[in-house]
């Protein structure tokens, strides 16, 4: 029969065994101590660890994002900006890189928006605010290289950062609204009088083109008109002739003849000849 000192020991022994159980995710490492000291990271699956000598601290090596947090910066023309910006992250999985976000800085995940909003301020101060708006791919390029360079030696990786917003102060901002406004009236009335211009030309080139149709027209038929008449010309030359002139003898006839005058036939035609005197009535 067990005794109490046995079931205090079994009891003990369960506590053991239980309390040194750790399960790491697959998302995660385990880094192991052993009485103060880095012993080993262990691997996503089922561990057992010596409760009160060792130690196991999760590290997630997921890509982490952080809010730097709104702040007012000011631009290189004095104004006031309300700048905020966002950093993605994530802790290397291999051994080293796992070690130094533990051991070479105190907390990462602080230390990285402290040294964005820092960087930011440095960045931006140099930079007007027109330079600020419109440059916002320069500065979260400049962000990225320097955050990089700056934890190079904390095991994590920068993967990148967005500049979330810039807003000026209210004033500045009603003004420029203002100017977007009146470039934007201006710009619809320039596109307006291009097209009105553009219409006008096309209506002139149709105009044109119509009188030049026209034009082209009458020249054709006058040409029509003028070939008709040479045709026309060309055929009585050619078949009338011969009748235009018996036409012209049968005339010379009937005047001989109201004019009481002797006509003579012959084999090439008439040839009236004028009597002296009446003719008497046959």
């Amino acid at each position: 029969m067990i005794g109490p000192v046995g079931i205090g020991l079994i009891v003990l022994a369960v506590v053991i065994i239980l309390g040194g159980i750790r399960v790491i995710r697959p998302i995660e490492k385990g880094l192991v101590e052993r009485l103060g000291k880095y012993k080993f990271v262990a691997e996503p699956g089922f561990h057992w660890i010596i409760p009160i000598i060792d130690r196991m601290l999760k590290v997630n090596t997921t890509e982490m994002m952080f809010n730097a947090q709104p702040q007012t910066i000011i631009t290189k023309d004095k104004l006031n900006a309300q700048v905020d910006a966002q950093v993605y992250f994530k802790v290397k999985p291999d051994e080293l890189s796992v070690k130094n976000s533990q051991y070479n800085v105190y907390n990462y995940k602080v230390q990285i928006v402290n040294l964005a909003r820092t960087t930011l301020r440095n960045i931006i101060g140099t930079m007007t605010l027109n330079e600020a708006n419109s440059d916002r791919d320069k500065i979260n390029k400049s962000l990225m290289v320097t955050l990089s360079k700056e934890t190079k030696d904390w095991g994590i990786e920068v993967v990148r950062t967005e500049l979330k917003e810039i807003d000026p102060p209210k004033d500045v901002q009603e003004t420029m609204n203002k100017v977007v406004k009146a470039e934007n009236e201006k710009q619809a009335a320039v596109d307006f009088a291009t097209a009105t211009e553009t219409r006008a030309d096309g209506e002139k080139r149709a105009a044109i083109r119509r009188a030049e149709g026209l034009g082209q027209g009458k020249i054709i038929v006058a040409k029509a008109e003028a070939e008709k008449i040479k045709l026309i010309n060309e055929a009585a030359q050619k078949y009338f002739k011969g009748n235009a002139q018996t036409l012209r003898q049968l005339e010379t006839v009937q005047a001989s003849l109201q004019n009481n005058s002797k006509v003579i036939l012959t084999e090439k035609g008439i040839n009236p000849t004028l009597l002296v005197g009446k003719l008497e009535t046959q």
